[in-house]
């Protein structure tokens, strides 16, 4: 074997994914087929959980000490969801894609680990022990398992003849980097009589701190073929509709065409290839939840394949990635869906839809439905479909939900996953002699802590809880013992 691990694609998820891979201390090789990263910001926004994870592995500060990256609000269809900083302890922020990058790459070349440019992929086979990738001019890597990160036209996905059903783009909308005069600096979304629309978030600061925002154009006239440029009097005519006179165009960053094709893949595990990120699945990019869906596929999918690389993983817990992460994204595209209905993507500015939204506007005002809401787009609504394993096991409240940040005396739950281990807390020190035997990947920790016991995984959610006997659950998610 050349390596352990295979990443294709070096985007947020597979940038992601090596990293989880490297704390697990897993050999991997990271590829992408551009000769050098992208500029372009494509993503601008993370949401809570996707910052509670970073958090998790130490990440999180580092990030937002790269720039400005001011925390935002959420939305749904284009109605603000206020952030709440005592229902989520780490609100939105805006740190796009393009830095994320950045930051990722140079963290793992800190730590050994280079991506490879300029490597496009041409063959695929599988067997028994490994998968082999033929690259243009004539090289080849041989790992044990391959993840497929390399976007929306994956060629891995292409090459396994992976089902891809969903529905194809029918129009166009613009999206662009702007500097703007005349804008109001939070997010908001406009709309005029006519259906034109414009939605704008906060992108931080250029090199010199000036404000930079994305612009999202749609409407009538709008949707044209997505390989026709966009120019900056395409840019102008777009505000000149929506705002008038108001806001004026400073600088055109660069702009791109993106369709509302919703497509997702039948099957997230094809032998010893997984495909995670919009390789399993695209949507319209509202509510910044492409990229966070696909680094939590890669937060997810890390730390079972390290498993399975160190010789532990108990059997079929490979398969916990597409029965975890499948139901998520269909979840997305559910989303998506519906705001793009609401919002009158098209700018129709049909009767139906228009009354469609005055009543969801007015009922997004009630506090249990933005809360609801501002879950659901967050990341923390996600609750995995996991349950006690031994029989007649009950379902704790927390079981398959995010762990609470608990305060241990002096440390935190999310600082005690940075090793990439699992966690049991066990305030009264009844379990660490059960326990003792899986100390090589769970950490044992809470003695005296006003918390209740639980078992958390290592990409933090809470996979046991009493009354459940907790050996069953170590064997289910751990493995056999030492």
């Amino acid at each position: 074997m050349d390596t352990e691990v295979l990443v294709v694609g070096a985007g947020p998820t597979g940038m992601t994914m090596a990293n989880e891979l490297l704390t697990a201390g897993v050999s991997t090789v990271l590829v992408d087929r551009l000769a050098r990263r992208s500029e372009l910001s494509k993503a601008g926004g993370v949401q809570s959980r996707t910052l509670e994870v970073l958090d998790q592995r130490g990440l999180l500060e580092p990030l937002l000490a790269t720039g400005d990256h001011p925390v935002t609000t959420g939305h749904f269809a284009g109605v603000p969801l206020p952030h709440s900083s005592d229902r989520h302890r780490l609100p939105w922020r805006s740190v796009p894609q393009v830095v994320i990058e950045g930051f990722f790459e140079e963290h793992l070349g800190a730590r050994g680990l280079h991506v490879r440019r300029d490597h496009e992929l041409v063959g695929l086979a599988q067997d028994g022990a490994g998968v082999t990738a033929a690259f243009a001019g004539g090289t080849s890597l041989r790992a044990r398992y391959l993840v497929a990160a390399d976007g929306a036209h994956s060629t891995v996905r292409s090459l396994l003849g992976a089902a891809f059903p969903g529905e194809p783009g029918t129009l166009t909308i613009v999206a662009a980097d702007v500097r703007l005069d005349g804008a109001d600096p939070s997010a908001s979304h406009t709309w005029n009589e006519e259906g034109h629309w414009a939605a704008l978030f906060p992108l931080g600061t250029d090199a010199e701190g000036r404000p930079l925002r994305r612009l999202v154009l749609g409407g009538p006239g709008q949707s044209l073929p997505r390989e026709t440029p966009v120019t900056e009097d395409d840019i102008r005519t777009g505000l000149n509709t929506v705002f008038g006179t108001k806001v004026h165009l400073l600088e055109l960053r660069y702009a791109r065409r993106i369709t509302n094709a919703s497509r997702q893949a039948e099957r997230y595990r094809h032998g010893r290839v997984f495909l995670a990120g919009d390789a399993a699945h695209v949507h319209l990019p509202l509510g910044a939840q492409g990229m966070n869906t696909g680094m939590q596929d890669a937060f997810n999918l890390g730390w079972k394949l390290a498993a399975a690389v160190r010789g532990w993983a108990p059997a079929n817990l490979l398969d916990t990635y597409h029965a975890e992460r499948h139901p998520a994204g269909a979840a997305v595209l559910r989303n998506v869906r519906a705001q793009s209905l609401l919002m009158d993507w098209a700018g129709t500015r049909d009767p139906e839809v228009l009354a469609a939204r005055e009543i969801f506007t007015s009922l997004a005002q009630l506090p249990d439905v933005q809360n609801h809401l501002g879950d659901l787009m967050s990341g923390m609504a996600i609750r995995y479909p996991m349950r006690d394993p031994a029989p007649g096991g009950t379902s704790h409240p927390l079981l398959g939900l995010p762990v609470p940040d608990l305060d241990l005396g002096g440390v935190r739950v999310h600082e005690l996953l940075r090793a990439g281990r699992g966690v049991l807390l066990d305030p009264a020190g009844a379990y660490g002699e059960v326990a003792a035997a899986w100390s090589d990947r769970v950490v044992l920790a809470g003695r005296g802590a006003a918390t209740e016991p639980l078992l958390v995984r290592p990409d933090g959610y809470v996979c046991w809880a009493p009354p459940a006997p907790l050996e069953p659950a170590l064997h289910h998610w751990f493995g056999e013992p030492l």
